[in-house]
């Protein structure tokens, strides 16, 4: 018998999400974004879920994508950080990659890089974010560079990356579309193509139609939004992270539990021991009465997290609790989300921080 803790991927939601990207917006391509191990995932297995329908995929390096080719991807592959260094251009060419250009150096080694096949490059304008992207005034000259160069193949992709899409009172969105609109116009009726959106402007902003869509978060069942939204409410969590009780005991009023002892019970309580820590990607710092989900209820966890273990507190539940019993960290019935505003941080960086120790076990594959 081997040890409770697992990773349940359910790559029949996968799919319907990505359907879900596409019914909005139907006249885009959709990207999907497996960077991160397709955010804590699997990239390699999510990719041959989605192969049979997704036009390309993004990554953030060279390094990830290398590996989906070795995986047998087939599919055009777009780095979204581009080049890292002049050889990674070669590298491109010989294995059919994109590359996302932000910077003049980036710019500088595709032109002069010796090729014989010309590559997709796309070009990242910033238009506010101010982490990655050339300045809007100097998208035309960028443009000419590039599109004059027999390295660079015809279609060229001009993106951006919103800084502030999962806010949908936040008037920044707009801004940023105002600042790529005039950039973009100035191109002088060139032919180009469009990448805006990502999950949150996918599943917010149906105004924003492009080219090229981004969906990343949303693939895996997870909503960019602090409050509910219509479109966000029909997507299907893909990941059920579980374990399962190995032990219980019952403490007195005054008993402490775990590390530092920082809970102690206020009545006579039953504990239960969970086989999941921080060594599984359950987080540290999850605060004393954080949710975990045992026989559809929802029950506080207390005291500090360890490395392999979790403890909870068990004395309101009905149901017969045994050594064994199934315990849910997040999944049906427990968003990500809500495990990490508990914590103070995002689902995003809970499901990209699980590492391999956790068993990744596929269902519906087909």
């Amino acid at each position: 018998m081997s040890r409770p803790t697992s990773a349940i991927i359910d790559l029949r939601a996968l799919r319907e999400n990505f359907i879900l990207a596409q019914k909005l917006a139907p006249n885009a391509k959709s990207m999907p974004m497996v960077k991160a191990n397709a955010y804590g995932h699997g990239m390699i297995e999510v990719a041959h879920a989605l192969a049979d329908c997704a036009p390309a995929f993004g990554v953030a390096c060279i390094e990830e994508a290398l590996a989906l080719r070795k995986a047998n991807i087939t599919q055009p592959i777009l780095l979204l950080e581009g080049p890292h260094s002049a050889d990674e251009v070669g590298i491109a060419e010989q294995h059919g990659f994109w590359l996302m250009l932000e910077n003049h150096n980036q710019l500088q080694a595709v032109l002069s890089a010796q090729l014989s096949t010309a590559i997709t490059v796309w070009i990242k304008l910033d238009t506010g974010m101010h982490r990655l992207g050339f300045q809007p005034e100097d998208a035309t000259y960028i443009y000419q560079q590039l599109s004059s160069s027999p390295n660079v193949a015809e279609d060229i992709v001009l993106a951006t990356h919103f800084a502030c899409a999962d806010d949908l009172k936040s008037n920044f969105t707009d801004k940023q579309l105002r600042c790529f609109k005039s950039a973009v116009d100035n191109l002088d009726g060139s032919e180009h193509s469009i990448s805006l959106a990502n999950s949150a402007a996918i599943l917010g902003w149906p105004s924003i139609q492009d080219d090229w869509q981004r969906p990343g978060y949303m693939l895996y069942g997870a909503s960019p939004f602090s409050e509910p939204h219509e479109n966000a409410e029909q997507l299907q969590q893909v990941m059920h992270f579980q374990s399962a009780i190995i032990s219980t005991r019952s403490i007195k009023t005054g008993e402490s539990v775990g590390y530092t002892a920082n809970w102690t019970a206020q009545r006579h309580s039953t504990i239960a021991t969970v086989a999941v820590g921080y060594g599984d990607g359950y987080p540290r710092h999850a605060p004393n009465g954080t949710p975990v989900l045992i026989n559809g209820v929802k029950c506080p966890l207390v005291g500090r997290v360890s490395m392999d273990m979790i403890t909870v507190d068990i004395t309101d539940l009905n149901s017969d609790i045994e050594i064994g019993t199934d315990v849910t960290l997040w999944g049906p019935g427990l968003s990500v989300t809500e495990v990490a505003v508990h914590c103070g941080t995002i689902g995003y960086e809970l499901l990209t921080r699980m590492p391999a120790r956790v068993p990744r076990i596929y269902i519906n594959a087909k």
